[in-house]
């Protein structure tokens, strides 16, 4: 098979496997040979009132001419939850953590090791920190662009050796890169901290040309302080793409040609909606112009973007330009699959709820009996856990926890529960509603014991920097509005997935199709007709629309699917291992 038919078929996988990615094609194009590279655009907190709303008032613009020659899906969900690794996984694996394993850059691990626990000696558990953290700096506290392998977690490996374990390491699925590679095609990708390492994928190969310029160095200077600082940021992986179009690698030498998958992060809208006071700090030397000083995220509810975030919408748009004129110059436009989409979205958007009363276990630590009740002291604990197997709390717009005592679970949500109003919580999952969305805690060394939902605005920090996060699973922070385009449509394949996808997306009935009754419950011909049930790992056919287009894929993993009727079908969790 071709690497442009697999591209097509893979992308056309991804579809069904994550929220927010859908096809691109119309239907209306037969020829299964059209597309030869993909370019995958994920910018960091874009919804679907973000997008709507520039596309609308910029009709000139990059998005708008994006959106006029594909598809643009205004009803589309992140994965919960929504941090930055699960969002970007679900694009480039088509899993949730129950396949690749992954809850956020900061999470926990129950078999794992302290870095600098170089024999694995004693009781295993400790912190998986994959962030800038982990990076290889020099005096000046400047990123030199790498891991720093002493920095890393350690664990057994397959042979017993205690060794670090990488970001790649740390995924359970393969990715679409690897994929792709394996059947000959050039790949590349750039994003925001070396630890996106993580898209290469367990082969720890999966991306030929993989740039990584630190956006956050720690103890030296944050460019995520400014959104003029991380426009500048964003331009350089924009320049790489550019120099990939023109078949070269990141930094401008020679290289194999057009991959046939590439993209890259853009981090400007993300800032642009999360700063209190641009530049507040006065770090960045650049930012010197009228956005100094001035509030980031929307001016109302209603989603209206404020100077310094509407300042991040058109660098990325003006940046998207660029893309388009270059493949236009190389004449790959009309070849290419141009996909704009988000791996989260940010909350709130409205600024006027937000809240921030401090870190969860400082919340429960200040409760009336929270030095006293078992079940606060258990959170306690592991909220101040700095090392080792006492546990671990990791909380922004959301607070995942792991127990030192697992058997203690039941008790700290019914401890929660009771305490909701107290610590602002909207939902506490944990037992039987935590393993209907993720893998059971008591077998899965990755997943939380508990996980609490905070109000609409919550966010568990002190921090006065910033006024939205993500991470968590409200409606801000899951809606994301992608745009799949290519100048000339996509293969019929991804067509026949389109078909249905747009309907589903739109709650309409869902028109056809023989995808597997037990999974989807997506109908039959027989208006009304649902069937749900569990499904194992296996092959199976997506049939659009009994018009002959089919796809053959590989299920890997997929828990309680369930079917409301025949005009709404949900799958809670899904994850395919693709190839």
């Amino acid at each position: 098979m071709s690497t442009r038919n697999l591209f097509s078929r893979l992308l056309s996988m991804l579809i069904l496997c994550s929220c927010s990615f859908s096809s691109a094609a119309s239907a209306k194009d037969k020829d299964k040979n059209d597309i030869k590279h993909g370019l995958l655009i994920n910018v960091d907190g874009l919804h679907a009132l973000d997008l709507a709303g520039f596309v609308d008032s910029h009709p000139n613009s990059a998005l708008a001419e994006l959106s006029r020659h594909g598809i643009t899906y205004s009803n589309t969900r992140t994965p919960a939850n929504t941090d930055s690794f699960p969002g970007l996984l679900a694009l480039v694996t088509g899993g949730s953590p129950i396949s690749h394993g992954l809850f956020y850059d900061v999470s926990y691990d129950r078999t794992i090791f302290d870095p600098t626990n170089t024999t694995c000696a004693g009781s295993p558990g400790n912190m998986m920190v994959f962030d800038e953290s982990i990076d290889l700096y020099n005096s000046s506290h400047v990123s030199l662009d790498v891991i720093d392998p002493s920095k890393l977690p350690r664990h057994l490996d397959a042979h017993g050796n205690c060794v670090p374990l990488y970001p790649h390491s740390a995924l359970r699925t393969n990715t679409i890169f690897e994929v792709v590679k394996a059947a000959g095609g050039h790949t590349a990708w750039a994003d925001k901290h070396p630890a996106y390492d993580l898209v290469n994928g367990p082969s720890g190969t999966g991306v030929d040309d993989l740039y990584t310029p630190e956006i956050t160095n720690v103890g030296g200077f944050d460019a995520t302080a400014s959104v003029v600082c991380t426009v500048e940021n964003d331009q350089k992986k924009v320049k790489a793409i550019l120099n990939e179009i023109h078949g070269l690698r990141h930094d401008g030498t020679p290289g194999p040609g057009v991959p046939a998958i590439f993209g890259m992060n853009f981090q400007a809208v993300s800032v642009g909606q999360k700063l209190a006071k641009d530049n507040a700090d006065g770090s960045c030397t650049d930012d010197v112009g009228e956005l100094n000083g001035q509030p980031g995220g929307y001016t109302d509810g209603a989603g209206t973007p404020t100077d310094v975030l509407a300042y991040g919408l058109q660098k990325t748009d003006e940046a998207l330009g660029k893309m388009i004129q270059a493949l236009k110059d190389q004449g790959i436009y009309q070849s290419t699959l141009f996909i704009v989409t988000a791996k989260h979205g940010q909350s709130p958007i409205n600024s006027v709820k937000v809240d921030k009363p401090g870190h969860f276990g400082d919340l429960v630590a200040g409760l009336p009996d929270g030095g006293t009740h078992p079940a606060a002291i258990a959170i306690v604990s592991a909220a101040n856990c700095a090392t080792g197997s006492c546990g671990f709390v990791a909380d922004d717009d959301v607070a995942l926890i792991w127990l030192q005592d697992q058997s203690m679970s039941h008790q700290v949500a019914g401890y929660l529960n009771t305490n909701a109003n107290a610590l602002f919580i909207d939902e506490v999952m944990a037992g039987t509603e935590l393993k209907l969305r993720f893998n059971n805690p008591l077998s899965d060394s990755r997943t939380p014991d508990v996980i609490v939902q905070p109000v609409y605005g919550m966010i568990y920090t002190t921090s006065t920097k910033k006024n939205a996060e993500h991470g968590g699973f409200s409606f801000g922070d899951t809606t994301t509005h992608p745009i799949n385009a290519s100048a000339r449509s996509n293969s019929s394949l991804s067509g026949a997935f389109q078909e249905s996808f747009q309907r589903s997306v739109r709650n309409e009935q869902p028109t056809c199709g023989n995808f597997v009754a037990t999974q989807t419950a997506v109908q039959s011909s027989n208006v009304g007709d649902t069937v749900a049930g569990d499904v194992g790992p296996g092959s199976y056919f997506f049939d659009s629309c009994g018009v002959g287009r089919s796809v053959q894929f590989r299920i890997g993993e997929a828990r309680y699917p369930i079917c409301r009727s025949h005009r709404h079908c949900r799958l809670l969790d899904f994850g395919a291992h693709l190839g």
